[in-house]
């Protein structure tokens, strides 16, 4: 999965997610909005054979974007590892 930054600032970021299904990026997007210091998370998928989804991140935390989009993917993976059959 490969990812471009269009807009980085403080407490927002607009990345766009190349090659990633809409399955990975619902999941990401719950776990944003759950978060306490998340104030508005959401991708935006485009045309499906054009355009890679957007996704985009806007905190109201003083820790910044950066900061709690790391926590979610950390918590996320961890989920994942310790997942068994």
């Amino acid at each position: 999965m490969g990812v471009t930054v269009l807009l980085k600032e403080k407490n927002e970021l607009r990345l766009r997610i190349i090659g990633e299904s809409h399955t990975a990026l619902q999941v990401l997007r719950e776990q944003l909005n759950n978060h306490k210091d998340v104030d508005y998370a959401n991708y935006f998928p485009g045309h499906p054979e054009l355009d890679d989804p957007e996704f985009y991140i806007r905190t109201t935390s003083k820790a910044g974007v950066e900061k709690v989009l790391t926590a979610i993917i950390s918590g996320m993976a961890d989920e994942f590892d310790n997942a068994s059959l």
